[in-house]
């Protein structure tokens, strides 16, 4: 009998990948559908008060009809959605194909514009699914986002505009704080060993990566680097490609303390030596801890480090009301900080200009 494993292997992934195609036609074809109906509804509706004060009625109208005439699909409440999604993505050229319209029924929640093109951009760019999305808009990914490039124009403003002009170029613009860890399923940190929680961040590296952002690739756990004398292990370490850089992780199930952040920045500092390519930018570290005393990192080599950077972990995701209190908090922090350095900006100054 012939051995006809590799054949039927390629068939399969001729199958799977027209059948793929075919879905993402259907779910095109899909969503220009829905938008056009969006479009006549609202256009009825504009065409004179008459119309437009049908509202609810209108809908209950249509919706009995087409459902007579095409089945499922087409309740009030799905002809509601449609034409929220029209008056929402006014501009037909720029819907996303690649996304489903459970995608976009899923945006239409996210209420600022900027927010929401941003999510629709990232879903189609690396191809989330819709629970990717879901959980992406649940943990305020795009206000987290910001905040962490907020962080970088406190000391750094020219930084600030390269990041607004390509989020590629800072590392900072890529560190999350707090960082969602919710998809472990840990309870909490109080018995958890730092062992354990390297063992369920690789048992869920896809949601681990999809948390990190664009870009990151895994490399290695517990990579062992080599003085003369002496072998030390690193907990994780991925690359960048976008930042052309490797990116090391360091477990903490405590509070951050001064002796993590020296551990830490060795690592990098070996690693930049012993590891680093000649294409390669240098090598960043992040610290991550259960919570962080800011006067530890004010007063350590944390302090406007483009390498070193601690960040705070969540394993029980907060409600959203939660989450953006403590975004808050942190955005007047940053302003505090820009103020402080504001004026000692200005008290320099008045003293340059005394002395001359």
């Amino acid at each position: 009998m012939l051995a006809i494993n590799p054949l039927i292997t390629q068939l399969k992934d001729i199958i799977q990948q027209a059948r793929n195609k075919a879905y993402r036609a259907v779910d095109a074809i899909q969503v220009q559908t829905y938008w056009q109906i969006g479009q006549h509804i609202v256009e009825f509706e504009q065409q004179g008060e008459n119309r437009a004060q049908y509202g609810s009625k209108l809908l209950a109208q249509l919706s009995e009809q087409l459902t007579a005439e095409f089945g499922k699909g087409f309740d009030a409440s799905n002809l509601r959605k449609m034409r929220l999604f029209y008056q929402t993505f006014s501009i037909r050229d720029a819907l996303r194909p690649e996304l489903s319209w459970t995608h976009y029924r899923r945006l239409l929640r996210v209420e600022d514009d900027s927010a929401r093109q941003w999510y629709m951009n990232e879903a189609a760019e690396q191809n989330w699914s819709t629970r990717a999305l879901d959980r992406q808009i649940g943990t305020l990914y795009y206000e987290r986002l910001l905040v962490s490039q907020n962080k970088q124009a406190v000391t750094d403003e020219a930084k600030q505009q390269l990041i607004e002009q390509n989020t590629q170029l800072a590392p900072k613009g890529f560190v999350r704080d707090p960082m969602m860890l919710e998809f472990l399923g840990i309870g909490g940190v109080e018995k958890l060993l730092e062992a354990d929680l390297e063992q369920a961040l690789m048992d869920k590296l896809q949601d681990f990566l999809l948390e990190l952002g664009k870009g990151f690739a895994f490399v290695a756990r517990q990579q062992r680097v080599s003085t003369d004398s002496k072998d030390f292990y690193i907990d994780l370490v991925f690359y960048n490609y976008l930042l052309k850089c490797f990116v090391l992780f360091e477990l903490k199930t405590g509070e951050l303390n001064h002796q993590d952040i020296g551990q830490m920045d060795m690592y990098v500092r070996m690693y930049d030596d012993l590891k680093r390519g000649q294409d390669d930018n240098p090598t960043v570290g992040i610290i991550l801890c259960t919570n962080k005393d800011e006067s530890i990192v004010r007063y350590s080599v944390l302090k406007d480090s483009e390498q070193l950077f601690a960040s705070r972990y969540r394993l029980i995701l907060p409600s959203e009301e939660e989450l953006r209190q403590e975004l808050e908090r942190e955005k007047e922090q940053i302003a505090q900080l820009k103020h402080e350095q504001l004026n000692v900006e200005q008290l320099e100054n008045n003293l340059s200009k005394d002395e001359k």
